[in-house]
C-alpha cells in the first residue's frame, strides 16, 4: 500500500483566510512541493509516503461530498476527524457491508510514522435491523472493538457531511454494542445516547468476583503486587475504572507512567476480553478528571465509552452525581447518567482534520 495521492486540509469557519500562495515563506504551490520533492521521502516495503505525489487544497476548494464522489478505482477515500484529540479515518462504506480494507492495511494506515496516523478506521455501512447505518471500527492494532464513543461522534459528523444535513438531526446507528443514537446539536457538538451501562460482572466480562449484587465495585485487583479498587463497567465494550489504590485517598492522574500500567490492566487474567482501563482524579462531585488506556489503541488523548464508564463507577462508588464534566487530555466531555431511564449521555466535539487518498 502507498499513501500519496491528496490530502485537503479542513479549517474551521472562523480561522482567518489563508491560501498557499500568499504565504510569505511560499511563493507558489509548485515551489512548496519543489522543496518538498527534494526534502522529505519516507519509504518502508509494500508501504509508501511520497511527497512527489501528493497536492494540497484547503477546504474552501472541496467539499466531503465532491471529494468522496470520485470514483477512481484503486484508491481509497477518506476524511480525518478527530473527538478531543481521539481520532480517526473516516471510510464511506455505504454501499457494502464488507469494509474497504483489511484489519492489515488499517494497522499500516493508522501508523503515525509510515501511514496517515490514528487510533482507528471507521466505516460508515448500510444499516441492518432496521437502523439508518452501520459502524464498524478497526482499531490501530487491527483489532475490531464493539463501540467508541469519540469514534461515533465523528460517525455522526461525517453521516452530516455525506449527506449534507444542516441544524439539528439524529440517526441510528448498529454497533457491536447495539443501538446507539447520536444527535447533531446546533453548536455542533454531537450528543449520543449510549445506552444503558451493563454492570454484572459475566457481561462485562470479568473473572472478579461480583461484590454488589451481580457487579463488580470498588474491588480489590492485584496488578504486579499493587491492589487497586477497581469497578467494571461494560458500555458494550468493557472498562475497569480506578480511583485509587488500596488504602490510598485519590490518584493524581498526571503522575501515572501510564505506559508502564496500562497494558498490564488491558491484559490481565480477569479480563477474558481484555479491558480499557480508566485511571480517575476527583475534583469535585461534578467534575472528574481522567486518563485512558485503550484496549487495542494504547493511551489516547479521550475515549468517550471511557467517561461515560467513569461516570457510572463513581456514582457507584459514591464519588460523584449523575452530572459531570469529565477531563481528559483532549479536552472535556459532558456525561450525564439518567436515572429516569438508566441511559448515559455523552456530549462533546468531533473536527475535521482533512481529506486525505490512498492508492490500495
Amino acid at each position: 500500500m502507498a499513501i500519496a495521492a491528496a490530502i485537503f486540509i479542513s479549517r474551521p469557519p472562523q480561522t482567518r483566510r489563508f491560501s498557499v500562495a500568499s504565504a510569505p515563506p511560499f511563493r507558489s504551490t509548485s515551489s512548496l512541493f519543489d522543496s518538498l520533492r527534494s526534502n522529505f521521502s519516507l519509504k518502508t516495503p509494500n508501504f509508501r509516503v511520497s511527497a512527489s505525489s501528493m497536492s494540497i487544497g484547503t477546504s474552501e476548494k472541496i467539499t466531503t461530498m465532491s471529494f468522496l464522489d470520485r470514483k477512481k478505482s484503486g484508491f481509497l477515500h477518506f476524511v480525518k476527524y478527530h473527538g478531543l484529540g481521539n481520532d480517526f479515518i473516516l471510510v464511506d462504506n455505504r454501499d457494502s457491508t464488507e469494509p474497504r480494507i483489511t484489519p492489515e492495511q488499517a494497522v499500516k494506515l493508522c501508523d503515525r510514522n509510515f501511514g496517515v496516523g490514528a487510533d482507528g478506521v471507521i466505516f460508515a455501512m448500510p444499516g441492518i435491523n432496521g437502523t439508518d447505518y452501520t459502524m464498524r471500527i478497526f482499531n490501530s492494532d487491527g483489532s475490531e472493538p464493539e463501540m467508541c464513543g469519540n469514534g461515533v461522534r465523528c460517525f455522526a459528523r461525517f453521516i452530516a457531511e455525506l449527506e449534507n444535513l444542516q441544524g439539528m438531526h439524529s440517526f441510528t446507528v448498529y454497533t457491536g454494542a447495539g443501538l446507539i443514537v447520536p444527535e447533531i446539536q446546533d453548536d455542533g457538538k454531537v450528543k449520543v445516547d449510549m445506552g444503558e451501562p451493563i454492570l454484572k460482572a459475566s457481561d462485562v466480562p470479568t473473572k472478579l468476583p461480583p461484590n454488589k449484587d451481580q457487579s463488580v465495585v470498588k474491588s480489590d485487583l492485584n496488578v504486579d503486587g499493587v491492589f487497586w479498587n477497581v469497578t467494571c463497567v461494560s458500555m458494550g465494550n468493557p472498562h475497569c475504572v480506578t480511583f485509587c489504590t488500596k488504602g490510598s485517598q485519590n490518584l493524581t492522574v498526571d503522575e501515572l507512567n501510564l505506559a508502564a500500567i496500562g497494558p498490564k490492566f488491558e491484559h490481565h487474567e480477569m479480563f477474558p476480553a481484555r479491558t480499557n482501563t480508566e485511571f480517575v482524579e476527583v475534583f469535585s462531585r461534578s467534575h472528574l478528571k481522567m486518563r485512558v488506556w485503550e484496549r487495542g489503541a494504547g493511551a489516547t488523548l479521550a475515549c468517550g465509552t471511557g467517561a461515560c464508564a467513569v461516570v457510572v463507577a463513581a456514582v457507584l462508588e459514591g464519588r460523584a452525581g449523575r452530572s459531570c464534566t469529565v477531563d481528559l487530555p483532549g479536552g472535556p466531555l459532558e456525561i450525564e447518567w439518567r436515572e429516569e431511564d438508566n441511559h448515559v449521555y455523552m456530549t462533546g466535539p468531533a473536527e475535521v482534520v482533512f481529506y486525505g487518498s490512498v492508492p490500495l
